[in-house]
């Protein structure tokens, strides 16, 4: 796009196109761009949207951003080409470089979405066969015991080693790095469903854009263990069944009480599995999901999502964890990441419960920053800040939700906070693993390369 048009795509986003369930579009949506100026990308988009049309929901023109002084496809480009170099080994584990150089399953499921999203073949399948071999989910090892042998039989002075059973299910577990003894390996065998949830949605987009049917194939036996381990339905007249952090018996500790992360709930994606899946209803987990973000934000004085919620099945009412918890229910690092969630069902399907949410939640911290230009990056449940530090990875979330809601304030936070966080393709520091992949995702759809997402869109339909 020239620099000259005055006007920027604030986010290019995602349509969900299908075709007999099979083919998903990637669509760059023109924030409040009048014009084109190449005719190629204008005939390659009025075809596009022609098709789409037949199919997809309607997607509502946003209103036109401010002019950004900067263009943000070459940090993204460039910064993913470093968080390649920096996080990524060879062999294809992401390291968490915060973390004593731990690996958990999110990290590989955020690189196998960045590389979908970036055409990157060789890194996604690098960090998914890594994921594959080494955090599947086993029984733990018994040696079994040794047979009763003759008295006069020497004993043996080693045990030959036990043949590891089949794996539990497809999902990973979440914690992989040095034990006590020094070597390396699982060190909690629990899932965490997001990184499960994220790692499928990535499989279904790189099963179409690259015709791999083996990734499809694999998404699909996720989403089976995902339904059975890390879902639940509550009793009564209408039965509801909710998305749980990780496994029902770590999340359901009483028949009627179950813990939830807001930020586990991926509306947009579980259409995505409906969509693959349609032998599940994974549509009824948006449902619950947008009454659970709704029903739960009121914990909230100022109606921010917390990171952790307590559900009482029988009442329906929502609690903060019990204070000898190791959860919160407090607005931070985990919370940030509900309002790209919801970007997500906004672009992907324009859905209104999304752009309602967005707009009923997002004002506490907007009067913040219009009251003094930085918003800290934990608040309590009264609406006090209880940290006095900032957080990059918010402003980028908040970046994509803001330019759905508030273009201009997206734009200011993009000057002001996300831009000079930035260099030499690398956001904050070069240890802050969390920051370059929440910063990554939350700006992507504001790539500026209409054109090269009209060029995706192609690629992805196999036109």
């Amino acid at each position: 796009m020239s620099s000259d048009i005055g006007m920027v795509k604030m986010m290019a986003e995602v349509v969900w196109h299908l075709l007999t369930g099979a083919v998903v579009s990637w669509v760059g949506l023109n924030y409040g761009l009048a014009q084109i100026a190449q005719n190629t990308v204008q005939a390659a988009e009025k075809g596009l949207a022609s098709s789409i049309a037949e199919v997809a929901p309607a997607v509502t023109p946003l209103s036109p951003a401010p002019s950004l002084t900067k263009p943000i496809d070459e940090p993204l480009s460039e910064s993913w080409a470093a968080y390649r170099s920096r996080f990524i080994q060879a062999d294809g584990r992401v390291i968490d470089r915060e973390s004593q150089d731990r690996t958990v399953s999110e990290g590989q499921a955020y690189a196998m979405l960045r590389a979908v999203l970036a055409d990157d073949r060789t890194t996604f399948a690098l960090t998914l066969n890594w994921a594959e071999a080494n955090l599947q989910r086993r029984p733990p090892l018994v040696k079994p015991a040794p047979d009763p042998a003759p008295e006069a039989a020497p004993q043996s002075t080693s045990q030959p080693p036990s043949t590891p059973d089949a794996p539990l299910d497809s999902l990973w577990a979440w914690h992989w790095g040095q034990r006590e003894a020094g070597d390396w390996g699982i060190l909690d065998s629990n899932f965490a469903s997001d990184a499960d949830l994220d790692a499928a949605t990535a499989l279904i987009l790189a099963s179409r854009r690259w015709h791999r049917p083996d990734y499809l194939e694999l998404a699909r036996t996720k989403l089976k263990d995902l339904w059975d381990y890390s879902t639940v339905t509550a009793s009564g007249r209408r039965p509801k069944r909710y998305f749980l952090p990780g496994p029902i018996d770590s999340f359901q500790p009483a028949p009627d009480q179950i813990y939830l992360n807001p930020s586990y709930l991926a509306p947009a994606a579980f259409r995505l599995f409906a969509q693959v899946d349609p032998g599940r209803d994974w549509k009824s987990l948006v449902d619950s999901s947008y009454q659970v973000l709704e029903d739960s934000s009121q914990l909230s004085m100022v109606k921010l999502p917390s990171d952790w919620v307590v559900l009482d099945l029988k009442t329906g009412r929502y609690s903060a964890p019990a204070t000898d918890s190791t959860l919160r229910s407090t607005y931070s690092f985990d919370a940030f990441r509900v309002w790209w969630r919801l970007a997500m069902d906004v672009v992907w399907f324009d859905e209104p419960r999304a752009k309602a949410y967005l707009a009923e939640h997002l004002p506490y911290l907007q009067k913040l920053w219009r009251d003094g230009r930085r918003i800290p990056a934990r608040i309590n449940l009264r609406g006090a800040a209880t940290a006095s530090y900032e957080a990059t990875s918010q402003y980028a979330m908040l970046y994509s939700a803001l330019a759905i809601t508030d273009p201009a304030m997206a734009a200011e936070i993009l000057e002001q906070k996300l831009l000079p966080a930035y260099q030499d393709g690398i956001w904050d520091n070069d240890r802050a693993y969390y920051t370059q992949n929440l910063v990554w995702l939350g700006l992507y759809w504001a790539d500026e390369h209409l054109d090269q997402h009209l060029a995706d869109e192609h690629q992805i339909r196999g036109h």
